[in-house]
């Protein structure tokens, strides 16, 4: 595995270890361009291994990471199972620019690329950065969630990509690449236990030829975890899970230019997510929760209501690749189902009969896509990727909330649904004037419908606390955007690339449904559209030991889509609102050394800017607008990740592996309004692992410490008001596990 899976030496503890952040760029640059010079000193180097190429799919047709003018980082789904990162959430500490929120319910996470993500549970919005699965773009963030099986790797390709994968990429895209079925009958079973909240985790899969033509896989697995986060009202662990899933993939060869590759998957899952784990409070609020005691490390709640989510995800997709001459035709069709129910204790305390406010939110959603490509042969003048898109997506939700005031209880309910309906044509081309020297130009329409239509209905004929009185609403609005991108290649040398490219991005109208949904947020918001500008360098040297990209990017927004805090029925909400412009610069840079046949390193680094260039406040809102300046949520600006692996073999045909990973972030700030209580300071996190292996007889043992230096830190903070919670990550602590695996 390379880039930022793997490790450098030098871990970042302070900013003060960085060099001066303004010569960096300059000095990145300087050194690709010594190592893209041919290595005399190599031919008298002791030989080791060269680092394997890695195949990306960055340009919709696979090429290497090293020939692609995109700034990308790929993960490998072997060692991210290994190091027990078996979701989205858990591999943004080896991606810098990459960022995770954590909310009380999945349908309340989002992904940030270089600053840019967007917040919202409404079913009216895209998210900002894509997630697409073996083709197949996810419209709702919370679908993303899902724990990956028979993962080959993940790319991050950072920056806008709406020409290729559609206009919910204007920030970036996250790629996910299953394993394809094996040619030869095999299996495998693997159980993982650690400690820090009993997690369980059993995997079993089987696959191989099943005739001349055709050949699958199937993978099942289940896995439960009790949680880090005590509720002191009943002893009861929470913050865990229990999941159980199957995936399963056919791949038919009906000739040697024509293959259909069927996948089915199902995951379902139960989180006993909190709704918040207060860290600071009041003196009022404070005495409501003992016995416990808010603290920046809490990890304890006092909660009279069971939160938690019950999520179902399930997808079948058909994918027909056509070789016609030296063509390919590819189409992809598939159909997506999101299930998802969840359970709120809104006051985050035990306070009945007297005081509550209790929710339960439900989502249907189902999508439908269809995408056909057409990919030139390699080698021409003009090579181009030509296509068409469609997607439709319904959803159709309840949320209902219970609110006892003083002993005095109403109840609200709101019925929404939200439908839409995207085409696009898109096409990009590269035109190879030389061997070396290329220009890329790519452009695609899209045309959306967005309709949606809420009814909300209270026992209250005036607003209560955390209701609404009742009322009624729909809309449609209809637009046309173009995203595309056009640059130049050069190949300094064999080892040595630079590109220099211009993208547009675009993300489609929106409407902001929600539960307490008012007149005000009845109108659509615009699209959301960027500019952003790259140049980059890819390097190898010492016959391709060391590899390092490096890529210096500027982006402004126009018209961001964004969360801001609001009062709405004497409750703290957030709405969604086109908050103005934003800008994000920055430098990013990967590296990658096989120092010896046994011994790697490899790093990522990246300096990120995002800030807030100018705000509009919204009528009515309840927190500072004064904002001008201030820095883009979720978003540190320094982040790095180191990692090194050693392999001792023995003389009985044994491998001892070693590996040891470290990743630092400078302070993030998870609030647009800039309040400076939900600022979560800079940290470090070192995971270490040591393992036995006999590959020939087919199995592996390995123990692995997470955290080993036991910091505490806050995946998310946020206000309700007169307290602060966060969101307590799984690696909240110092903990160890074990894991077995056996091949068959």
């Amino acid at each position: 595995m390379v880039w930022s899976s793997k490790a450098v030496s030098i871990m970042y503890k302070e900013r003060n270890a960085f060099p001066i952040k303004h010569r960096q760029p300059l000095a990145a640059a300087v050194l690709l361009v010594a190592i893209g010079q041919p290595a005399q000193a190599a031919d008298n180097a002791p030989q080791a291994t060269a680092l394997d190429a890695v195949t990306v799919t960055a340009t919709r047709r696979e090429s290497t990471l090293q020939e692609v003018p995109v700034a990308v980082s790929v993960l490998d789904g072997e060692q991210l199972e290994r190091d027990n990162r078996n979701n989205v959430a858990s591999i943004v500490q080896q991606v810098p620019t990459l960022n995770y929120r954590a909310g009380a319910s999945n349908k309340d996470t989002s992904l940030f690329i270089r600053g840019v993500g967007t917040i919202s549970t409404s079913p009216g919005v895209e998210p900002t950065v894509a997630t697409v699965v073996d083709g197949v773009v996810f419209g709702r963030p919370g679908q993303s969630t899902l724990d990956l099986l028979d993962l080959a790797r993940i790319e991050v390709l950072r920056g806008p990509q709406g020409t290729l994968f559609g206009k919910n990429a204007s920030a970036g895209v996250l790629n996910v690449v299953s394993k394809p079925a094996p040619e030869q009958p095999e299996g495998y079973v693997d159980y993982s236990h650690f400690g820090g909240g009993n997690e369980n985790r059993l995997r079993f899969g089987i696959g191989g030829r099943l005739s001349e033509q055709l050949k699958g896989s199937l993978s099942t697995l289940w896995g439960d975890y009790d949680g880090n986060v005590e509720n002191v009202a009943n002893g009861h662990d929470v913050n865990g899970y229990e999941r159980k899933g199957a995936r399963g993939k056919l791949e038919f060869e009906a000739s040697d230019d024509l293959r259909l590759t069927l996948i089915a998957d199902y995951m379902n899952g139960e989180d006993t997510l909190p709704s918040g784990v207060i860290t600071r409070a009041s003196t009022a609020i404070a005495s409501q929760l003992r016995p416990v005691a808010p603290s920046t490390h809490n990890r304890d709640i006092n909660s009279d209501f069971k939160t938690r989510v019950d999520d179902r995800n399930q997808g079948l997709s058909a994918q027909l690749d056509w070789q016609l001459g030296d063509y390919t035709l590819t189409s992809i069709s598939a159909w997506r189902g999101w299930d998802n129910t969840q359970y709120q204790d809104g006051d985050r305390r035990a306070l009945l009969p007297i005081t509550a406010s209790h929710d339960k939110g439900t989502v249907d959603y189902d999508q439908y896509s269809q995408e056909f490509r057409l990919a030139s042969p390699k080698g021409q003048f003009n090579e181009y990727v030509l296509g068409a898109f469609y997607m439709h997506g319904t959803s159709n939700e309840t949320y209902q909330r219970l609110s006892v005031n003083s002993g005095v209880a109403n109840t609200g309910r709101a019925d929404y649904s939200t439908s839409n309906d995207s085409v696009a044509l898109f096409g990009e081309n590269t035109f190879n004037f030389t061997e070396d020297f290329r220009a890329i130009f790519g452009l695609r329409w899209t045309h959306d419908d967005l309709e949606y239509d809420h009814r909300r209905v209270s026992t209250s004929p005036i607003a209560v606390t955390g209701i609404q009185p009742s009322t009624a609403s729909s809309g449609s609005v209809d637009e046309d955007g173009w995203s595309g991108r056009t640059g130049l290649q050069y190949d300094f040398n064999d080892n040595l690339t630079g590109y220099l490219t211009y993208s547009r991005g675009y993300k489609g109208p929106a409407y902001n449904v929600f539960f307490n949904m008012q007149p005000r947020d009845t109108e659509a918001l615009k699209p959301e559209t960027s500019d952003a500008y790259e140049v980059g360098l890819k390097g190898t040297a010492l016959d391709n030991r060391l590899m390092a990209n490096l890529a210096v990017f500027h982006t402004d927004y126009d018209n961001y889509q964004a969360n801001f805090y609001d009062t709405v029925a004497n409750q703290v909400v957030t709405r969604l609102v086109n908050a103005g412009r934003v800008k994000t610069q920055g430098v990013e840079l990967d590296a990658s050394f096989q120092a010896t046949r046994q011994l790697k390193f490899s790093a990522a680094a990246a300096y990120t800017k995002a800030r807030v260039d100018h705000f509009n406040c919204p009528a009515g809102a309840a927190a500072n607008c004064d904002i001008d300046g201030g820095r883009l949520p979720f978003t540190p600006d320094w982040k790095a990740y180191a990692r090194a692996d050693y392999l001792i073999p023995l003389d009985n045909g044994l491998d001892v592996e070693l590996s040891s990973d470290y990743s630092w972030q400078d302070s993030v700030q998870f609030s647009l309004d800039q309040n400076p209580d939900t600022v979560q300071g800079a940290y470090g996190i070192w995971n270490a692992s040591i393992a036995l292996a006999d590959y020939n007889a087919g199995w592996r043992v390995a123990l692995l410490g997470k955290n080993l230096g036991d910091k505490s830190y806050a995946q998310m903070l946020a206000s309700g008001g007169d307290y602060i919670y966060r969101a307590v990550p799984r690696d909240d602590g110092r903990y160890f596990g074990v894991q077995l695996r056996k091949d068959f």
